[in-house]
C-alpha cells in the first residue's frame, strides 16, 4: 500500500510538470454584472445603447472580463479579481481593454496563443444582433487573433430571474491556448 501512495504522489508531481509543456491548454470564464440606470452598456469594448448598464468598479465590460479569465485560467494563473482587485483606486473606471491586454501579455510570455474562443452572453434586452460583428471585430483585434477563431452568441434568459427581468447580464466563455 505504501508503494502504491507513493507512486500516486509522484504521477500526481510528474503530471503537474507535463501540463506546462502541452501543446495546448483550455480555459474557461465567466462574470455577470448587475445592470443599473445611469451606466453605460460596453460589452466587447462597444457602447451599445441602452437605458441600463454594468454597475462595477472599472467599466464594467462583462464580455471581456470574462474572456480575461478564461486566459487566466488556461494559463493556470489568479482570476481578474486578484490580478485587478476592485480595492484598487488606480482601476475605478478603467477600459477593460487595459485587462485584455495585459492577459493577452501575459498569454505571449507563457508561449502561448488563441487557438479559438467561444462566448456566449446572456442578457434579456438589447437585442445584439446589430451589435454582434463590431462587438467580435473589436474582440478579435483587442486578442491580436484572426475573426474566423473568435465566435461569440447571444442568449436571452426566457425573462428568469435577474437576466431575464433585464437586471444583470452574465458571460460565458471557452478558450483553447495552443503553443507558438
Amino acid at each position: 500500500a505504501a508503494s502504491t501512495t507513493a507512486t500516486q504522489v509522484e504521477g500526481s508531481a510528474t503530471s503537474s510538470k507535463a501540463s506546462r509543456i502541452l501543446p495546448f491548454r483550455v480555459g474557461h470564464g465567466f462574470d455577470l454584472h448587475r445592470l443599473e440606470p445611469g451606466y453605460p452598456l460596453i460589452i466587447g469594448g462597444i457602447d451599445v445603447p441602452h437605458d441600463r448598464g454594468c454597475e462595477a468598479h472599472s467599466d464594467g465590460d462583462v464580455l471581456l472580463h470574462c474572456v480575461v479569465d478564461a486566459i487566466l485560467g488556461a494559463l493556470g494563473l489568479p482570476d481578474i479579481g486578484q490580478i485587478f482587485p476592485d480595492s484598487d483606486p488606480k482601476w475605478k473606471g478603467a477600459p477593460s481593454s487595459v485587462f485584455i491586454k495585459e492577459a493577452v501579455r501575459l498569454m505571449h510570455e507563457a508561449g502561448y496563443e488563441i487557438g479559438n474562443l467561444d462566448a456566449t452572453l446572456i442578457l434579456q434586452r438589447p437585442k445584439l444582433s446589430p451589435h454582434k460583428e463590431s462587438i467580435r471585430a473589436n474582440l478579435s483585434e483587442l486578442l491580436g487573433a484572426d475573426p474566423s477563431v473568435v465566435n461569440l452568441k447571444a442568449k436571452t434568459h426566457e425573462k428568469v430571474d435577474s437576466l431575464g427581468e433585464n437586471r444583470s447580464i452574465a458571460a460565458h466563455t471557452v478558450v483553447l491556448l495552443m503553443k507558438k
